[in-house]
């Protein structure tokens, strides 16, 4: 289904600001679609000769639809949009005619002009019509709530004949917001309550008003309620911009244990204020739910960062007892087991300071590779690269890919470029364990560095750590290779990541390992979960 500005684009000669506003128009019409219990259907023309294109649909949540299909994409012209002609052509509410069938459905059209108001606030040319088409299949005598959400409709659809709604977006402001059904609550041109829906009424009451609202001042009341006077005195403050034809901020009010978000928005039908539309929408429930995972977001980072500590802990005993000791090898062995375990650290440190259990990884793949150059048991210069981005992973799929990448950037380096006397000698010591051979020649004038890259392809990482050194044995064989290193890597790739390695000869010459590795993870009810 193609989008509102695909639409538009392809198919009129709408200005990018018409189709903004047609967008705005689009995110908020909910609200008149609700009060006023009517499809809305917003429609663009395509020639002179009155044809018309709808470009979006809305369908109310407060009453029957009067379309079962969506109208989207239809192209339509001749006497079934006169009515429409005549809003767009006379820049004027249409409401006369007869009702009208759709299959076995009788509907009353109405058409709406859509107005963009110009730099110096003066109403604009008419850019488009909004269809507003009534379901009378239920029709009946209106309730008072259903009287004052039609009166309350009227009027905002005029605002938007005017070109005066909806108001703009505040910065940071999203598109959520109370609705007709959580409460509504109407005022005159002095700020006083003529009219509360009883979802309203209950959500005041929650806040400890028990008295009935009619008649109240509400930006007094927003005062007196409010459990913080700041917060009162700027849930009041927007009910008064509301009555001054401003468009204030949502705000929220907190009383006595809950939590109610409000909306204020001005009744300026033909540019007169004559009052304000209040939404409000009891968000206890939510406020409490966030609390709860702010605190328990807290309590996890504090985790992460303890286990941090402890790993770094860990390494630096690791690191005295390596200066204790007089064997060569123990040594390399626990400086080796230093650097896997602060490679860790490095994981937790990211989550201790992230907000969820996901880490940027590419940070730590850098701080990695950059590691893996200064402490190599190598004399020679090696370059570090990394190409494509590794995105944000999970932290049980970080931690293990940290390992391994560690591992084979190490052996990049250590292996690929050999300090001078061990390439003078000849040999390489074949990571297998097996009899070392002779070391290929390598091209003198190729600067020594190392690659990692990585991409994404259908819920798959692909990784690869490809170097210029002098590559690998011939007769090696990475599945009986009894290095530790490469047994960790083998067992991190194939068990924690369900993934796979290859190890092969670069098609330049060096080295390169490839990693596949899944980016969903299974549930216990066996479903995929990314």
């Amino acid at each position: 289904m193609s989008t509102l500005r695909d639409l538009a684009e392809e198919h009129t000669h709408l200005r990018p600001a018409d189709i903004d506003h047609l967008h705005r128009i689009a995110g908020d019409w909910q609200l008149l679609s609700d009060l006023s219990f009517a499809d809305l259907l917003l429609w663009v023309p395509v020639d002179a000769d009155g044809t018309f294109l709808c470009v979006a649909q809305v369908r109310p949540t407060t009453a029957p639809t009067a379309y079962q299909d969506d109208q989207v994409g239809r192209i339509v012209g001749g006497p079934e949009v006169a009515h429409l002609g005549v809003a767009y052509s006379q820049g004027r509410i249409w409401r006369e005619g007869d009702p009208v069938w759709y299959g076995d459905v009788p509907a009353r059209h109405e058409a709406i002009p859509v107005r963009l108001r110009t730099a110096e606030g003066e109403a604009g040319e008419v850019i488009a019509v909004v269809g507003r088409d009534t379901n009378l299949s239920t029709a009946r005598t209106p309730s008072q709530l259903e009287l004052n959400y039609l009166t309350t409709a009227d009027d905002l659809a005029q605002m938007i004949a005017d070109g005066t709604f909806p108001p703009p977006r505040h910065p940071g402001e999203t598109t959520s917001a109370p609705r007709v059904g959580d409460g509504l609550v109407r005022l005159d041109a002095g700020g006083k309550v003529t009219y509360a829906s009883p979802n309203a009424q209950s959500a005041y009451r929650r806040l400890g008003y028990a008295s009935h609202l009619v008649g109240e001042d509400l930006a007094a009341l927003h005062r007196r309620l409010a459990g913080d006077p700041l917060d009162g005195t700027e849930a009041s403050n927007g009910i008064l911009a509301a009555l001054r034809g401003e468009a204030p901020p949502r705000r929220e009010i907190d009383a006595r244990g809950a939590t109610m978000l409000t909306r204020a928005l001005p009744l300026m039908p033909a540019g007169v204020p004559i009052g304000a539309l209040v939404l409000v929408r009891d968000i206890t429930e939510v406020r409490r739910r966030d609390r709860a995972l702010i605190t328990k977001d807290a309590t996890i980072r504090e985790i992460h960062h303890r286990v941090k500590n402890n790993l770094q802990t860990v390494a630096a005993l690791l690191r005295l007892q390596a200066r204790r000791v007089a064997m060569p090898e123990a040594r390399v062995a626990l400086e080796e087991s230093v650097r896997r375990v602060a490679s860790i650290a490095l994981v937790h440190e990211t989550l201790s300071m992230s907000s969820d259990e996901a880490v940027e990884f590419d940070g730590i793949v850098d701080r990695v590779a950059s590691a893996a150059t200064e402490v190599a048991a190598t004399e020679v210069s090696v370059g570090m690269r990394r190409r494509g981005s590794f995105g944000v992973l999970p932290a049980e799929i970080a931690t293990s890919l940290v390992m391994v990448l560690n591992e084979l950037l190490l052996n990049a380096v250590e292996h690929g470029f050999p300090p001078a006397d061990e390439a003078d000698e000849g040999p390489v010591p074949a990571a297998s364990g097996m009899v070392p051979v002779a070391a290929p020649e390598v091209d003198p004038s190729l600067r020594p560095e190392v690659v990692v890259s990585a991409h994404r392809f259908r819920k798959m990482l692909h990784v690869s750590v490809t170097d210029n050194g002098r590559g690998l044995p011939p007769d090696f064989d990475a599945e009986r290779g009894s290095r530790l290193g490469l047994q960790i890597v083998r067992a991190l790739i194939t068990g924690e990541l369900r993934g796979t390695i290859e190890l092969r000869a670069g098609a330049n010459g060096g080295t390169e390992a490839m990693l596949v590795v899944p980016l969903a993870r299974n549930t216990a009810d066996g479903r995929s979960q990314a």
